[in-house]
């Protein structure tokens, strides 16, 4: 079967993965432990993920950078703390998060 696949220009290997993750809009599909094998045909890459998998939320905080925080803070003329709570809630949208502040 081997000589077969070179024959035909096929060339497969299995991937020694520890975790495979597929980031989709809905969440993460997380397989702990799968089998993963290559699959090289014409020059083009296949991959099979084998094995169980659970699907974590994506729900993260945005990354709020310091100036940011800042100049929220001043434009808003409330603390720091306020600044970074409007910026989590507005996902780091500056207008947004002045403006809540103001109105």
């Amino acid at each position: 079967m081997q000589q077969l696949m070179r024959q035909m220009g096929m060339k497969q290997k299995e991937i020694p993965a520890l975790r495979v993750i597929i980031e989709t809009d809905e969440g993460n599909l997380v397989f702990t432990s799968p089998s993963v094998t290559e699959t090289q045909i014409q020059g083009q890459s296949t991959f099979q993920i084998m094995g169980t998998y659970t699907m974590q939320s994506i729900e993260t905080e945005p990354v709020i950078p310091d100036d940011d925080v800042e100049l929220v803070s001043s434009q808003a003329g409330v603390s720091r703390d306020k600044a970074r709570e409007a910026l989590v809630r507005s996902k780091g949208d500056l207008a947004q998060a002045i403006m809540d502040l103001q109105g």
